[in-house]
């Protein structure tokens, strides 16, 4: 079954990007990004950010664009069943037009991957084609989706607050 991701969620001003590789079923119904009831992602951001647990989606996107942190995902389209990121089919992998958007961002300086598979599938599939690439500080975290069991709540929300707070640091720099 062909997916296909969200638009970037960013403000002109990024400094900032998250990727992710590919909305999981449960997002893709909602049609908003990490809506899975036990993904860690705005639990931590919030954490972050300094959101109450109730605020709305569009509240947190609003905060994402305030704290210059933009939101996307490294794959556009691809075939998989299901969630998992190992059920994608690698000859059908579609990436985003990641340089374009860093293009029109020209303020993102760092790129965190919300796991493993987003850094794989960007090293592979998107860093070849970008020029400025030695100007960018590309970090992985540990996946704050609940198939990544393998790391604690705390430790995740660490790992990420600490990486956060010194990528917008250097952004506003």
């Amino acid at each position: 079954m062909r997916v296909r991701s969200f638009a970037p969620v960013a403000a002109p001003d990024a400094r900032l990007l998250i990727l992710g590789s590919m909305p999981g079923v449960a997002s893709l119904s909602a049609g908003r990004y990490y809506a899975h009831p036990r993904n860690a992602f705005w639990p931590i951001l919030g954490q972050v950010l300094g959101l109450a647990p109730e605020a709305s989606y569009e509240q947190r996107l609003q905060a994402l664009r305030a704290a210059g942190i933009a939101l996307w995902d490294v794959l556009q389209s691809c075939e998989r069943p299901g969630s998992l990121d190992g059920a994608i089919a690698r000859d059908s992998i579609e990436p985003q037009d990641i340089s374009g958007f860093l293009g029109a961002h020209p303020r993102v300086r760092s790129i965190l991957f919300n796991g493993a598979a987003a850094e794989q599938l960007f090293r592979r599939h998107v860093l070849p084609g970008l020029i400025a690439a030695q100007d960018l500080r590309l970090v992985r975290l540990p996946s704050t989706s609940p198939a990544h069991a393998g790391m604690g709540g705390h430790e995740k929300l660490e790992r990420w607050r600490q990486a956060l707070l010194v990528a917008m640091e250097e952004g506003a720099g």
